[in-house]
């Protein structure tokens, strides 16, 4: 099985993903765009980089599923009863 890396970016104010990057085995590449988009967003409150890796997007959704949620709710609020 072969790890696909993929970035997901997350924006809480509107409570959805607001794009998902596919880099496939480019592990390299994609941890060099983590770290730009860190710096990009990282004056923007409430925008969450993610960097993760599967075996497919399939599995991401599954395992993340709270970023790809249509649900008006913030998870993190539910987790923390805020």
């Amino acid at each position: 099985m072969s790890l696909t890396h993929f970035i997901l970016i997350y924006d809480h104010a509107q409570q959805k993903l607001v794009e998902t990057l596919d880099f496939g085995s480019r592990g390299t590449a994609a941890a060099a765009t983590y770290g730009e988009l860190e710096q990009k967003y990282r004056e923007q409150k409430g925008i969450e980089i993610v960097l993760v890796g599967a075996d497919s997007l399939e599995t991401i959704r599954s395992t993340h599923a709270h970023y790809f949620s249509e649900s008006a709710a913030d998870p993190f609020e539910t987790l923390v009863g805020a």
